[in-house]
């Protein structure tokens, strides 16, 4: 009996995993195989943050396989001759995989099918890693939508209850295992490497954290989420994210699990569902990249390209990649992001505006520091939400719309506890100036022990004055 060579890639998970369900219950031995192909993601290889994320995860993907009686067969390079020289090395007889939809993804999985059917082997690609497919929602015209409200309120109808599945009781596995590599040839460490051990303080990748941690959002945190998860110095978001790019844990669980919830705990019903708006997002994301691969390159609107964007280093960008502008919620942001990996989705947004309004910055080199220094760094959410801050995607913000890093510091972070953690030299700082060092007066910097321009920065840019550039700049992309 021929196995089936089952690729685990975007699905680093036994639970709801439709392409390793599917191979189990055909009673055919079963090889689950992860290969690392950073040549087909080109530019979008793997980032920093992500390589020792995924790192860890394989780890326990491989120890829960073991557990099984089963393993990973680990390989790296062109994942159609690794997958080729696996066929011939297990005689088997089938390649099931969970449907990818970056670019990259999409054509990896396309010739894989193409050189599969030529070939007389059977493959099959599974839905599983998302709400709804691309191709199930459509405005009216047939086109895709660029509108999230619409969109929203059609999934939603089309969503209804989802049923995952279960994790297989039992792996069938081959007589002979062919060869695997062992992690440590991946490559994958962090650089620089003393970068891991700071993020490894916050996380634990992999499938049993991230179904520990929804059911502790579902019970503890959940019913506070519409108003919590905009505050950035109080644990108020399902911090999932990270556990769903390479699908540690499945969407259709989150759902499933999350509505079970509601329904069990009334007084939870606008938290949830106001964070299941926000999967919806996740959805509307990589069904716009999807639909538009040139995305993560390219504005949707066409109109920005005439913007006059400035592009790579310069003082004003490193200042801001290191959390040293002189605006407190930027800095506690963008310091948040190199010492854990991660940054708060309000303050992203403060910090995206600041880059591409005030400093005038390209959007992409924005993009290109979140995809290396997140550890939830997924190409659709990425590169739509950067867009849509920048004023040039779909259903974006209008440019005109400039955070004010000082009101929206008081408005979210009122008494200065996300800055007095992540900025520690403006701790001593009253309420009243935490968010703006600059207009304090000197005998209440003295006071704090802080001196501007040597215990922490003057702000990098005159606000009033980057408005009007900023302003002016965007007439530029009219007519």
């Amino acid at each position: 009996m021929s196995s089936i060579l089952v690729l685990m890639a975007g699905a680093l998970r036994l639970d709801d995993n439709p392409a390793l369900l599917a191979a189990c219950k055909s009673g055919r031995p079963v090889l689950p195989v992860f290969i690392l192909d950073q040549e087909i993601a080109g530019t979008w290889a793997v980032g920093g943050a992500r390589r020792w994320w995924l790192l860890q995860s394989l780890i326990e993907l491989d120890e829960r396989l073991k557990a099984m009686g089963s393993m990973l067969v680990i390989r790296s390079g062109n994942t159609c001759d690794i997958v080729g020289a696996l066929l011939r090395e297990s005689a088997a007889g089938a390649v099931y995989m969970n449907r990818l939809y970056s670019p990259s993804g999409r054509k990896l999985q396309e010739t894989l099918h193409e050189t599969c059917t030529a070939a007389g082997v059977e493959c099959r690609r599974f839905s599983g890693n998302l709400l709804l497919e691309p191709e199930q929602i459509v405005t009216k015209t047939g086109k895709p939508y660029e509108v999230f409200s619409p969109f929203w309120r059609q999934a939603k109808e089309l969503i209804g209850t989802l049923y995952p599945y279960d994790a297989p009781s039992d792996i069938p596995s081959p007589p002979v295992w062919p060869e695997s590599s062992s992690l440590d040839t991946l490559g994958l460490e962090p650089k620089p490497a003393y970068w891991a051990k700071p993020i490894a303080k916050v996380w634990q990748p992999g499938e049993t954290t991230a179904l520990e941690r929804l059911d502790y959002f579902l019970d503890e945190i959940a019913s506070g989420y519409a108003g919590a998860r905009d505050v950035p110095g109080v644990d108020g978001t399902s911090r999932l994210s990270p556990y769903l790019v390479d699908g540690e844990i499945s969407v259709r669980r989150i759902w499933a699990q999350s509505l079970a919830a509601a329904d069990a705990n009334p007084l939870a019903s606008n938290g949830i569902h106001a964070f299941l708006r926000e999967l919806g997002w996740r959805d509307f994301s990589t069904h716009l990249l999807f639909h538009f691969p040139e995305m993560p390159e390219r504005p949707l609107k066409a109109n920005f390209n005439r913007f006059p964007w400035q592009h790579g280093e310069g003082d004003v960008v490193t200042s801001w990649q290191k959390g040293k502008t002189g605006f407190p919620i930027i800095d506690a942001g963008m310091r948040q992001l190199w010492q854990t990996g991660w940054m708060h989705n309000r303050v992203r947004m403060i910090a995206a505006s600041f880059l591409v309004k005030d400093l005038l910055w390209h959007w992409r080199d924005g993009a290109n520091w979140f995809w290396d220094t997140l550890v939830d760094a997924d190409l659709a959410n990425n590169s739509a939400s950067w867009q849509w801050v920048a004023g040039c995607g779909a259903d974006a913000a209008p440019y005109f719309r400039i955070f004010n890093p000082v009101l929206q510091g008081e408005k979210f972070d009122k008494h200065g506890a996300y800055i007095r953690e992540f900025v520690p030299e403006l701790a001593a700082l009253p309420d009243a100036y935490i968010h703006k060092p600059f207009e304090a007066p000197r005998e209440v910097l003295e006071a704090a022990g802080i001196t501007l321009g040597k215990d922490y920065p003057v702000p990098v840019i005159d606000r009033k004055a980057s408005r009007e550039r900023a302003l002016a700049a965007l007439a530029r992309t009219k007519g």
